[in-house]
């Protein structure tokens, strides 16, 4: 069995999925943001329950879905612990095992590119991020990079690796797609048979250029890919959107609901009222059900008739979700019912510690707004 490796063109990156072809239990290493509905076919067309997301660093050229997987599907994030990002629901250390199914991934701490960065090995496969490319290496220059680490990681645990071990690159810019841990110890240009001394003067000597979407990438990927932009202050008109009316704060939200011009549609889990809270008088619809997060198939006629229930003015649709992804989705769909469709920003809690620190609010329940807990 090998891993499905799949690219995204605009960052040259490599998405890897891998699951236990008994269970069908499954993980996903380095997704792309801009390969969800890609990967999200996948996943429905093999029959998938994605139970992880894995980041091998905070990367600085793409925005990670991890965020959006774990609304949408279920899965839960998982992240170096050196690298800050502290909305994965698993900080990973060195040695750490995650199971899918019978099979397993070992997280192998290989700081340089980044001071947190790792790879993740699976029976005779390593993936090595932007630790070890074809033929390279990552970048030592920003984000805590150092070159003395990263020859560590390459000489003293990658290049431990038996020489029959696949090296699965996060990147590589030449169509070439796999490599062996035998094949770079022997010939990789930048680490073959060099010293340490040797090493640093040709990482020093890159000078390579800056990464392009690092001031919007590397932000984003700290929060698991979900760029929670209301900037806290309330909206008083709706933003438009693609595929439904339009995204609106919390607040104005509620001023429409308490009026009467909408209805308020509570999308999570019955799962996620219990054990988080509710808004009392929303309308529980829930867009996807465990087990497995599945489409709930009773959507469509839940939410026609919770509309129709509704007062006659009440012509706008609110949709709420925790933080304002799984939201989206749901008022897509409702705008193919032929709704008018708002995603409600942040959701029901946002990352309020994440906004703490920029000086925001999150999501409703954090903005004094009603709602309960029971």
């Amino acid at each position: 069995m090998t891993p499905l490796q799949l690219f995204d063109p605009a960052s040259s990156t490599y998405t890897y999925l891998l699951f236990d072809e008994v269970t069908r239990e499954a993980l996903i290493i380095d997704p792309v943001d801009q390969q969800i509905e890609r990967d999200l076919a996948i996943l429905r067309e093999q029959g998938l329950k994605l139970l992880w997301t894995l980041e091998t660093h905070a990367h600085a050229d793409h925005i990670t879905s991890a965020g959006q997987l774990a609304e949408l599907v279920g899965a839960r994030t998982a992240a170096p612990s050196g690298c800050g990002i502290h909305t994965a629901a698993m900080q990973l250390k060195q040695g750490d095992i995650l199971r899918f199914g019978q099979e397993q991934v070992t997280a192998l701490h290989t700081p340089g590119h980044t001071a947190g960065s790792m790879s993740f090995l699976w029976r005779d496969h390593v993936f090595t991020g932007d630790t070890l490319l074809i033929n390279g290496c990552g970048r030592t220059d920003f984000q805590s990079g150092s070159p003395e680490a990263l020859y560590d990681s390459l000489t003293q645990v990658l290049f431990g690796l038996p020489n029959a071990t696949t090296v699965w690159p996060g990147h590589d810019y030449q169509g070439r797609t796999r490599s062996t841990i035998g094949a770079e110890k022997l010939s990789n240009p930048r680490i073959a048979g060099k010293s340490l001394a040797e090493f640093r003067a040709i990482m020093d000597g890159l000078n390579l250029p800056r990464p392009k979407r690092i001031d919007e990438a590397v932000p984003a990927n700290l929060h698991s890919g979900l760029r929670h932009d209301a900037g806290g202050a309330e909206l008083t008109h709706p933003r438009p959107a693609a595929g439904y009316a339009g995204d609106v704060s919390p607040e104005l939200a509620y001023r429409w609901w308490t009026s009467g011009e909408a209805v308020l549609v509570d999308v999570r889990t019955d799962a996620e009222r219990e054990w988080v809270g509710f808004v009392p008088g929303a309308v529980p619809v829930a867009w996807k059900q465990w087990p497995g997060m599945a489409m709930n198939p009773t959507f469509d006629t839940a939410l026609q008739a919770a509309v129709q229930l509704a007062e006659p003015k009440a012509m706008k649709v609110l949709l709420l979700c925790r933080s304002g992804v799984r939201s989206i989705a749901a008022a897509k769909r409702a705008t193919e019912l032929g709704l008018v469709a708002y995603n409600i920003l942040e959701g029901f809690e946002g990352d309020p510690d994440d906004h703490a620190h920029r000086g925001q609010q999150g999501g409703w329940r954090h903005r004094g707004l009603p709602w309960r807990q029971n």
